[in-house]
């Protein structure tokens, strides 16, 4: 991956809408708004400003003009350079076509989920799809709103793959939270026994892993993957 000057996604929308022509901040925040990019990128007012004078300090983008509409305040007026438009495109290009590994919460979480108890987990989860539920529900109606407009797919296909993943990782959760709920996740009996035991005798989780025989009996499996140190 190229390491950029600026790198703010940000900076990249804010290149994306000077490369159809010039325009001052607040007409680029209201262009992200009307066509939904700020579903996609995070678009804060007070940020836009920063990446501006970022972009104009590396050369990317340049003011042309100050308007001032009525007894308003003046507002300078920006446009792209060549560089800028030579990096948009590079920008551009490494996006679409150089895929990036990206660590998202629900994957760390997910890589210590024995550490509280399965009902817990079971409820979190179920919060987290409902949290999931309520941004399909505003994906939808951004949607159903864009196609009033009569704007085709091609300038929102970004919102429709961010819905696509949503949806996807709801699926998935639910099929794992009803895995756990059933104890038909592999090693989900031993984590929910582990609980009952830690609770019962009042040790730390950790206690389990020393004597793992004296606690789940012959039949705990997994022994191979105890660190020498726990053992």
């Amino acid at each position: 991956m190229v390491k950029r000057k600026v790198a703010n996604p940000l900076a990249f929308a804010v290149l994306g809408s000077l490369a159809e022509r010039p325009m001052h901040p607040y007409e680029i925040s209201t262009t992200l708004k009307t066509r939904g990019k700020d579903l996609s990128i995070k678009l804060n007012y007070g940020s836009l400003y920063s990446v501006v004078a970022a972009l104009e300090k590396n050369g990317y983008i340049e003011a042309v003009e100050t308007v001032r509409l009525g007894n308003r305040p003046e507002k300078t007026v920006y446009a792209i350079t060549e560089a800028g438009r030579a990096e948009f495109q590079d920008w551009l290009a490494e996006l679409l076509g150089s895929p990036e590994r990206e660590f998202s919460q629900l994957e760390a979480g997910l890589a210590y989920l024995p550490a509280i108890s399965p009902d817990r987990v079971v409820e979190l989860l179920d919060q987290r799809v409902q949290s999931l539920l309520a941004e399909v529900e505003q994906l939808e109606t951004a949607h159903a709103s864009i196609e009033t407009m009569k704007l085709p797919r091609i300038f929102w296909v970004e919102s429709e793959f961010r819905l696509a993943l949503v949806q996807a990782e709801i699926t998935y959760v639910r099929g794992l939270v009803e895995a756990i709920r059933t104890d038909d996740l592999e090693g989900s009996a031993f984590w929910r026994k582990g609980f009952e035991i830690v609770e019962q005798l009042g040790i730390q989780p950790g206690e389990l892993f020393k004597d793992p025989v004296k606690y789940f009996g012959e039949e705990f499996p997994w022994q191979h993957l105890i660190s020498p140190e726990a053992q």
